[in-house]
C-alpha cells in the first residue's frame, strides 16, 4: 500500500518561513553572528518581548540557524548565511520576501476578484531603504547565474552592451568578465544608479562602463550598442509593456545587433518549468499585469517589434532561459 502522502506538513511550511523572516526583519542573525547572546540581550538590545523573542531564537535552533549553549545563543554557519556581515548573505533576498508576505496574503481575493486594491508594491517609489534593500535581493539572485549566462553564451563577438535595468551591475560585470574587449552602458534609475557604480568600481571596471538613468517605461535608450540585455524584466510587464519595451530597443541597438531575454521561459502547457509556474502567481500578486511568459508569446511580441531570427538558445529551472532575437542589417 502506497504511503498517505503528508499535505498537512507542506501546508504547515509557512510557518518556519514566517519565523526565519521574522527573525531576519529583526536582523537576529548579525546581531548573533559574532556574539553568544542571552534572549534577554537581544531583547534589550532590540527592544522587544523577552518571551517572544525566547520563543522565536529556540525555534531557529530547532532549524539549525543558531546554536545554544548555557541559554546563550549564536549563528550556525548555515545562519551566518542570513547575517548582513557575512560577504555571500542572502539577507537582501529574504528581506525582499518579507516585503511581498501581504501581497501573497491577498491571493484568495486576487483569484476571486483579479484585483488587489491593497496591493503593495514592490519597491516603494519613495524608500531609498525599499530601493536599496530590492537592489541587493536581486544582486544575491544574480550572483551565481549571471556567471552561468556568460559561461553559456558566446560573448565573445560583441563590443558594446546596453544592461536595460541593469541594477546591481551583476551581468554587466560577469559579461565584461568573459570578454575584456566588450565596454558597457548600464541604464537604470536615477536613484539605483548610485547603488549601481558603487559594484561597478568594487570590481575595477568603472573604465569600461558608462551609466545613463532614466525610466524605460518613459524614456528612449541609449544608442550605438550591438548587444542589449533585458535580465528578469519582462515578467514584472503585460505583453503591450512588452511590446513597448522591444521596439525602443529595436530602434537603439545597430543594425545586426541581439537583443537577449533572460527570464522564465514557458512550455506550452505553462507548467514547466515548475519555478515559472510559481512566479507567475508571485507577478500575480506583486505587480497589476505581470506574468510569465512562453516562448511563443515571447516570439510573437518580438516579431511583431521588428525583430527576426528568434531563438530559445538557453534552457533552465531556475529563470536562467535565455531567448536571443536580432535586429535586420536593414
Amino acid at each position: 500500500m502506497k504511503p498517505k502522502p503528508d499535505i498537512v506538513t507542506e501546508v504547515r511550511s509557512f510557518m518556519k518561513s514566517r519565523v526565519i523572516l521574522s527573525a531576519a526583519e529583526l536582523d537576529f542573525f548579525s546581531k548573533l553572528d559574532d556574539n553568544f547572546l542571552s534572549a534577554a540581550d537581544v531583547a534589550d538590545m532590540l527592544g522587544l518581548d523577552k518571551k517572544g523573542t525566547t520563543r522565536l531564537l529556540d525555534c531557529l535552533v530547532t532549524f539549525d540557524l543558531l546554536e545554544k549553549e548555557n541559554n546563550r545563543y549564536h549563528t550556525t554557519e548555515k545562519g551566518s548565511y542570513l547575517s548582513s556581515k557575512n560577504p555571500e548573505s542572502v539577507l537582501p533576498m529574504v528581506n525582499h520576501m518579507n516585503a511581498i508576505w501581504d501581497n501573497w496574503s491577498c491571493l484568495t481575493d486576487i483569484v476571486k476578484t483579479a484585483n488587489n486594491p491593497n496591493i503593495r508594491p514592490v519597491v516603494d517609489s519613495d524608500s531609498k531603504k525599499d530601493r536599496t534593500a530590492f537592489i541587493g535581493a536581486m544582486h544575491v539572485a544574480a550572483r551565481r547565474i549571471s556567471k552561468k549566462i556568460a559561461e553559456a553564451y558566446d560573448l565573445s563577438p560583441f563590443k558594446k552592451l546596453l544592461d536595460i535595468g541593469g541594477g546591481s551591475g551583476a551581468y554587466t560585470i560577469a559579461f565584461l568578465g568573459k570578454n575584456p574587449k566588450l565596454n558597457a552602458i548600464i541604464f537604470d534609475l536615477e536613484d539605483v544608479i548610485p547603488i549601481t557604480k558603487v559594484k561597478i568600481t568594487e570590481n575595477g571596471l568603472q573604465d569600461r562602463v558608462g551609466f545613463v538613468s532614466g525610466n524605460f517605461y518613459e524614456d528612449d535608450l541609449p544608442g550605438g550598442c550591438d548587444l542589449a540585455l533585458l535580465s528578469a524584466i519582462i515578467h514584472q510587464n503585460s505583453p503591450e509593456q512588452n511590446l513597448t519595451l522591444y521596439r525602443k530597443i529595436c530602434h537603439a541597438l545597430v543594425p545586426g545587433g541581439r537583443l537577449i531575454i533572460r527570464d522564465h521561459i514557458m512550455d506550452e502547457s505553462r507548467t514547466n518549468p515548475p519555478a515559472g509556474a510559481l512566479f507567475a502567481l508571485n507577478m500575480l500578486v506583486n505587480t497589476p499585469a505581470g506574468d510569465t511568459y512562453t516562448f511563443k508569446e515571447v516570439a510573437d511580441t518580438l516579431e511583431k517589434a521588428g525583430f527576426t531570427d528568434i531563438k530559445l538558445v538557453l534552457s533552465g529551472k531556475e529563470m536562467d532561459c535565455l531567448v536571443e532575437a536580432i535586429k535586420p542589417e536593414k
